[in-house]
């Protein structure tokens, strides 16, 4: 955990109650003016607060990136405050009403400055949530990255390399995130398949060898190979010797860097599954990361959750919004991740 002051975090609560109806939320928004529909959204936004916090869910949930944007700027532009902010720092009485404020607050956020709120949440848990910053830098382009990085030393006057280096106690994820934050320096490089093969075969035979080999190849990689080619080298991996290069750890006497890495590939090779299954386990109180849903809902949903959907359901047998409105008892909370659920369709 790397000690540093809290300045800004989110309370995230799940309850494992059952629900029996959820909310329909549109899957499409209507034809109309933008500039003019989204103006009406900022003032049934400011009419309705602490009274309707579900009109705010289905204001602000159904809205695309773009929109969101233009609807801090129109919110400014008429009372003279961000809409951000005052979502964040809602003074209602109900702690189902605040969380799901704070909830629309982070949706909000651009991509970027969202992330670094979550890269934040991660570094100040009492053990650090290495999973949501692997899944940050995995499943971000360098553009992305640098913002990130840039949001993250604005708001809270650090940097997260340095806070990542910082971690105590030293973590086998630590060295991992540290050669990824490095990678993203050469990620506008050409995937190269003759590289990708000869990174194969070099795995293949460091596995053979002892894990102090093993760290140091995997580390050298991936501080030098962009996050699509890392993906290529382990489907070359697959395609040459048969088996995925998890396989090829677990079946060694594995530590901890080896587990570790096994997360990591698994983020890298398969986002969907990956994602799918980080989802499942919020939802059934499995791990002890009760933000991974919200997390990972917020950050997909304009990315590639029909994916993880298909994924859910493949795996789980159930729709990704059944298993929310089976699962979260906040009502309102959980039409806003319902409505995350929908914002694409399969």
């Amino acid at each position: 955990m790397v000690h540093i002051r809290n300045q800004l975090t989110f309370p995230f609560l799940l309850f494992p109650i059952y629900a029996t109806q959820c909310l329909s939320f549109p899957t499409q928004l209507p034809n109309m003016s933008i500039n003019t529909d989204l103006e009406k959204d900022c003032i049934e936004i400011h009419d309705s607060w602490d009274r309707r916090s579900n009109s705010l869910v289905r204001v602000l949930a159904t809205r695309n990136l773009m929109e969101r944007q233009q609807m801090r700027k129109i919110y400014k532009a008429i009372y003279g405050e961000e809409l951000v902010e005052r979502l964040g720092t809602t003074n209602v009485q109900k702690e189902r009403k605040e969380l799901v404020a704070q909830a629309l607050s982070l949706w909000m956020l651009d991509p970027h400055e969202r992330d670094a709120v979550f890269a934040r949440e991660a570094l100040e848990q009492g053990d650090t949530n290495y999973k949501a910053l692997i899944e940050i830098f995995v499943g971000r382009k360098s553009s992305q990255i640098f913002l990130i990085k840039q949001s993250y030393r604005a708001r809270y006057q650090t940097k997260l390399e340095q806070d990542i280096i910082n971690i105590d106690p030293p973590h086998s994820y630590q060295k991992i995130l540290v050669a990824l934050a490095a990678s993203h320096k050469a990620h506008n490089a050409d995937v190269s398949q003759h590289i990708a093969k000869c990174d194969a075969r070099r795995l293949y035979e460091t596995v053979k060898d002892n894990l102090v080999a093993i760290e140091e190849a995997v580390l050298e990689m991936l501080t030098k190979r962009s996050i699509p080619q890392l993906k290529l080298t382990f489907s070359c991996y697959q395609h040459i010797f048969g088996h995925n290069f998890t396989k090829a750890l677990k079946l060694r006497n594995c530590g901890e860097f080896e587990n570790v890495l096994r997360t990591v590939i698994k983020c890298i090779s398969n986002p969907p599954k990956y994602y799918a299954k980080v989802v499942y386990k919020s939802i059934k109180g499995e791990e002890n990361d009760n933000g991974a849903l919200r997390r990972v809902l917020m950050s997909r949903a304009e990315v590639d959750l029909d994916e993880i959907q298909r994924a859910f359901k493949g795996k789980y047998g159930i729709h990704l919004r059944g298993a929310i409105c089976e699962s979260i008892f906040c009502e309102d909370y959980r039409d806003f991740l319902v409505a995350l659920a929908i914002k694409t369709t399969y």
